[in-house]
């Protein structure tokens, strides 16, 4: 058995040594040895850092493909591999294939797991047939198919061990997210906030199957799970059914809230972290008040779901900037106090910093230049506006008459950055972010609900901002200040998760296909490889055989990438990114591979 490292990164280890005896064991110990790849993010406070350094600034450049591997799926490829020891575990979107790989063997196939699902749930998924990745716990791999169902299978022989139907997809509900194994539960969220699906995050027990809690984004104090005295918004008490008063009246029951994103976890403190995203429908005029608690930042008690804290950061959201992405936990001094940070680069275009013991606010500064519909966050406590943006009426649909076609939006409805996670580097203390850079005209009108049909509202167009031509910049932030410290430009949106090494080396990858390797303190870049399509993966790394390796998924796709994965030539559609990203195709082509890189020379 592989020699267990004493910790995977400075400030993770110190999230798992006070959790320990409380937290699942073989996951911790597993995700402090580098050598494997055993959770989405690399590690429950989803740094995405990496301790390997095999691979270094000075000989990135001799990096070169070791292996590929077809998937059989020409769809977006979201997500990334697993690593378990000497198996590699390989998901693809719709259908869902798992692969087990035998790294030992010229990377033979183990096993493969193909579920067969109803074909009519791939219109009901909004942007793409994605799926984020596969999960490991107790000797199983957890699927969460594009049918909502959670499948739990024998990571040795690919039977299924049990699964579970979590949604209705005749309702729009769909699943898109990787599940995620903390202590004795695996946890799931759902797609659907297109389609008026009242969204929850549900807890199945790892070992059956059965449910423990879900807890609603929106609704009454038992279905949200939330204590009007013990849970707190900015360190107030959130009242009796804080939800239900800022939603007209039984509008909750399709409000959205989606939860299809990422999950983190302290040990220590108990606490799981996600977010919630846009409120239904997208037209704003037809859902008047703040609509609660879509947009927000949850941490939930894993045991019982019951929130601890909640933080909505975009109240009666008028663009769909969702609030799903990823949560990444760090233990850092700012303003000369340690603390328990939660990092968060919202849709909105404002990167957060808050205290995840409490919710704390401590920073939100935009993390592009370009944002417009906010000019700030107000950071004032004694304000009654403490912790919501100054929106501009200009830029805001629901200021205006339902019909009415606003234009120069910034950022775009796919947010300054979407689902693709960040890394963060104990190193350099800084953020690594993939982000867009687009703006849109937005046109919001009148939709009727009906279960099953997209509950959308409104036409959108997107484009770079004024005088700019790149639609993405790949930034380094520095979360205690809320300061860009360097940024490089890319011609399309970075839609690729970033990779942090303890080398000093920051791996992304591009929409046109690229595979880039950057110095981490300057942005220099210092390697790119084009991959056979574009990259909305995430890049991760593992060590074999004393070889340090870094894995993509290639195929393009998801929202940016609408257009080319689904065959749609319309400038709107594709909810509005077709047309901006028309460009694209002439670059790349549809493809579905796992390239994986390494040093030359022999093992």
């Amino acid at each position: 058995m592989r020699k267990l490292l004493l910790m995977s990164c400075v400030g993770t280890a110190a999230l798992l040594a006070g959790g320990a005896a409380f937290a699942n064991e073989e996951l911790i110990k597993l995700s402090q040895n580098p050598k494997d790849w055993v959770m989405p993010r690399g590690n429950y406070a989803s740094t995405a850092f990496s301790q390997l350094k095999q691979i270094t600034p000075e000989n990135v450049k001799t990096l070169a493909p070791a292996w590929t591997f077809s998937t059989g799926v020409l769809r977006g490829h979201e997500g990334a591999p697993l690593v378990i020891g000497d198996v590699m575990f390989v998901h693809t979107p719709f259908p869902n294939i798992v692969y087990a790989l035998d790294l030992n063997h010229e990377e033979k196939i183990l096993w493969k797991y193909e579920p067969k699902q109803d074909p009519n749930v791939i219109p009901v998924m909004c942007c793409d047939t994605v799926n984020r990745g596969l999960s490991y716990g107790d000797g199983k791999i957890f699927l969460h198919q594009a049918d909502t169902t959670l499948v739990a299978l024998d990571a040795k022989t690919g039977s299924v061990v049990w699964s579970v139907k979590d949604g209705d997809p005749s309702k729009g509900a769909t699943g898109t997210d990787a599940p995620f194994v903390m202590k004795d539960k695996v946890f799931i969220g759902v797609s659907g906030g297109e389609f008026g699906v009242q969204s929850w995050v549900s807890a199945y027990n790892i070992k059956d199957g059965k449910l423990a809690w879900r807890g609603y984004s929106m609704g009454p104090d038992s279905q949200t799970l939330i204590d009007p005295e013990k849970t707190t918004s900015l360190g107030k008490p959130v009242g009796k059914d804080s939800s239900l008063s800022t939603w007209e009246g039984d509008q909750w029951k399709i409000g959205g809230g989606a939860t299809w994103g990422w999950y983190s976890y302290d040990p220590a403190l108990n606490l799981i972290y996600y977010g919630s995203g846009n409120p239904s429908t997208w037209n704003p005029n037809q859902r008047p008040g703040d609509n609660k608690w879509s947009m927000t930042i949850w941490a939930r008690d894993v045991d019982t779901g019951q929130a601890k804290w909640v933080y909505q950061m975009t109240p009666h959201d008028e663009w769909d900037y969702d609030g799903i992405n990823e949560m990444i936990l760090t233990d850092q001094k700012i303003d000369g106090k340690e603390r328990k940070l939660l990092t968060h680069f919202d849709r909105n275009g404002f990167g957060y910093t808050l205290d995840r013991t409490d919710g704390e606010l401590l920073v939100a500064e935009k993390y592009d230049p370009a944002v417009n519909w906010a000019t700030k966050i107000d950071m004032d406590k004694s304000s009654k506006t403490y912790g919501r943006p100054e929106v501009v009426a200009k830029y805001a649909p629901g200021h205006n008459p339902a019909d009415f076609n606003n234009k120069g939006i910034c950022p775009a409805a796919l947010g300054s950055k979407d689902e693709q996670p960040a890394a963060y580097s104990p190193l350099t203390e800084l953020f690594y972010v993939p982000t867009n850079h687009v703006c849109m005209d937005y046109e919001p009108f009148v939709v009727s609900y009906t279960a099953g049909q997209p509950y959308v509202g409104a036409t959108l167009s997107m484009y770079p901002p004024p005088g700019e031509t790149n639609m993405g910049n790949f930034i380094a932030w520095d979360g205690k200040k809320g300061k860009i410290v360097w940024s490089d430009k890319e011609q399309f949106s970075v839609w690729s998760g970033a990779l942090a090494t303890a080398s000093g080396l920051v791996f992304y990858g591009t929409l046109e296909g690229y595979l880039k390797a950057v110095d981490a303190k300057t942005g220099k870049e210092l390697y790119k490889f084009k991959t056979p399509s574009g990259i909305i993966g995430n890049v991760m790394t593992y060590e074999h055989g004393g070889k340090q390796y870094v894995g993509i998924l290639s195929g393009v796709g998801g929202w940016a990438g609408i257009g080319l994965a689904a065959g749609l030539t319309k400038p709107t559609d594709g909810l509005g990114a077709v047309g901006g990203y028309a460009a694209l195709s002439n670059y790349t082509a549809l493809g579905g591979q796992l390239t994986v890189f390494a040093l030359p020379g022999a093992e």
